[in-house]
């Protein structure tokens, strides 16, 4: 099942990113252009970790 963010809708260009979680990997696709590309479930959750952390933000 796809899932997206509730603020993806926030934007005027109505942009968003798309996830669809396996067991082993994390699905990614942008919401406009439907080509998907495959995360594995390791590196994803290392990616969210960064971006709970702030690690991602621009100083």
């Amino acid at each position: 099942m796809w899932r997206k963010s509730s603020r993806s809708n926030s934007g005027s260009d109505g942009n968003c990113v798309e996830i669809a979680l396996t067991g082993s990997a994390a699905r990614v696709r942008d919401s406009k252009n439907r080509t998907t590309s495959e995360v594995p479930a390791p590196h994803w959750a290392e990616f969210i970790n960064a971006v709970k952390r702030g690690d991602l933000e621009n100083n």
